[in-house]
């Protein structure tokens, strides 16, 4: 199922936002010394999705309905060797890839990569670099070509985050920058000293985008709170659910000196990579990549919202990304004509949000508890996030701004609350319908015990109706998390264990192996079979 397109207006609430964003940019940096006509946000995003077998896609009542397997037993191979990610791509999917991007392309929309990703017939393509109205835009249409495109080659595109239990799920990496009208980018060290003639603006920017994130991490939580982010979040392929930020060991340590009075102008250190191949000589890339563990890291010239689901419209994701930024450059500015030096702005903004800051491994099993006593903001359910999203501060934030008001934000917690309730309440009814009119016959056909399944009917059956009796938006949404997250798992652990033991011809869905495996499930015309 390609974007959340529930009943919200997405582009009012993020035209603010960058006005906001705009008025406020252009106002900082006049108090810096720079004039510019304006203020933008950019962004590029990477698209993940899975391209599978149309005739598996069919056998599956879950995936038609949900864009999700709720149950299915893991095949005998999963992504343990790596090897799906660096291998070139197979026949079947890159002919329906290169149809994706001619189509795509006809639109005047540039989808410049194509890869296979972690996960067997995972896959990834991205756009350039652009204006975040117009690639949000974009990024919706593509979505919609996939879908449809992939249907002619005998394939079906699945966008949602966690399609197939214990592999890696798929993310919409949002790579977001700040540009001016006259095309330099503020994250960009090196151009914005260069256009200011002033080493301590890119210092002071960064203070500013770190004292947003610090206070609002919970909206940047609630933003990536999509129905199917709640398997992804946390596991390998994608941070936690603490909305830290990476900035690497060389702009930490400037920074660190910077607040201390001791910096001069930071210059990014690079190093050189080794191919090992002797003919093919050394060459230079930047000392720190990216931490993938990280949910908001820094990568040189942008940082990557690397949080982000890939069914999501992102326009609220901007949106918040937008507010914050906006909000802390009115804080400086107010500030700096008030009297106060701008780096001692700074200064003050890095010593109050510094814990906000974390270099280390977002998987270590340590960080969320020292996350928490650091102040850290640590919102692991998504249905609490939303619950969060008209919470007072978040109301001042976008009122004063003059971006949504409360009763918009309101509005926005309730429609978020009813479509996370409503995904499960698809799922569970795709799976006891699955259960009662596929699986137990199959069972019983092939004289297996049928006890564990239908015991795991009654739970699923009897969770969905405790839903369905709560009035409470909240409290009902919490049940159906609990009804998703722990019946409808434990359920799951009874229905895979019984496809274990049913004769392959008697079971009724297509399986991991068939659904996973597009280099091993096709012909020599590279058509499935």
């Amino acid at each position: 199922m390609a974007a959340s397109r529930h009943a919200l207006d997405e582009k009012t609430p993020l035209l603010r936002a960058e006005q906001a964003m705009n008025r406020e940019g252009v106002r900082l940096l006049k108090n810096l010394g720079f004039n510019t006509k304006g203020v933008q946000s950019n962004i590029g995003l990477e698209q993940e999705f899975f391209l599978i077998p149309r005739d598996a896609y069919a056998r599956r009542l879950d995936l038609q309905m949900t864009g999700r397997t709720v149950i299915g037993r893991n095949a005998p191979r999963g992504q343990e060797m790596c090897d799906h990610y660096f291998a070139p791509l197979n026949q079947a999917a890159l002919a329906c890839i290169q149809a994706i991007q001619h189509e795509a392309f006809l639109m005047g929309i540039p989808l410049r990569t194509r890869h296979r990703e972690v996960a067997p017939n995972q896959y990834e393509m991205a756009p350039y670099f652009g204006p975040a109205t117009q690639q949000i835009d974009q990024n919706i249409m593509v979505m919609q070509i996939c879908e449809e495109v992939s249907n002619r080659y005998g394939l079906a595109c699945l966008m949602q985050e966690k399609p197939f239990n214990d592999i890696n799920g798929s993310g919409k990496h949002n790579n977001w920058s700040i540009g001016t009208a006259e095309g330099i980018n503020l994250l960009n060290v090196n151009q914005v000293t260069k256009a200011t003639g002033n080493p301590a603006v890119f210092p002071i920017l960064m203070a500013a985008l770190i004292q947003g994130v610090d206070k609002h991490g919970d909206l940047m939580r609630a933003a990536i709170s999509s129905p199917g982010n709640d398997f992804r979040l946390g596991a390998c392929e994608a941070p936690p659910a603490i909305i830290s930020t990476y900035i690497g060991e060389s702009l930490t340590n400037f920074l660190d000196e910077f607040r201390n009075g001791k910096a001069t102008e930071y210059k990014p250190l690079k190093k050189m990579l080794k191919s090992g191949v002797d003919i093919v000589a050394d060459f230079e890339v930047p000392a720190e990549d990216r931490n993938r563990t990280s949910p908001f890291p820094y990568g040189g010239h942008r940082f990557e919202f690397r949080a982000v689901g890939s069914t999501q419209n992102v326009s609220f994701v901007n949106t918040v990304l937008c507010a914050l930024t906006a909000e802390a450059f009115k804080n400086f500015s107010d500030a700096i004509e008030g009297g106060a030096k701008p780096e001692d702005v700074a200064k003050k903004a890095l010593n109050e949000h510094w814990k906000v800051i974390y270099n280390g491994n977002g998987y270590d099993p340590a960080w969320p508890d020292k996350a928490v006593k650091q102040g850290v903001w640590r919102v692991d359910s998504a249905v609490d996030a939303i619950n969060m999203m008209s919470d007072a501060k978040n109301v001042k934030l976008f009122g004063d701004l003059g971006i949504l008001s409360k009763a918009e934000l309101d509005a926005r917690k309730d429609v978020n609350l009813e479509h996370y309730v409503g995904m499960i309440e698809m799922e569970a009814l795709s799976m006891i319908d699955m259960i009662k009119l596929q699986i137990l016959p199959a069972l019983k056909e092939g004289k297996i015990d049928t006890a564990g399944v239908s015991k795991a009917l009654d739970m699923v059956t009897k969770g969905l109706a405790g839903v369905h009796h709560e009035g409470d938006l909240f409290k009902k949404a919490t049940l159906a998390r609990s009804l998703r997250l722990e019946t409808m798992i434990e359920a799951r652990t009874h229905v895979d264990a019984a496809e274990g033991e049913c004769p392959a011809n008697l079971w009724p869905l297509a399986t991991y192996k068939e659904m996973l495996f597009l280099d091993a499930n096709q012909d020599a015309d590279g058509q499935t079979i």
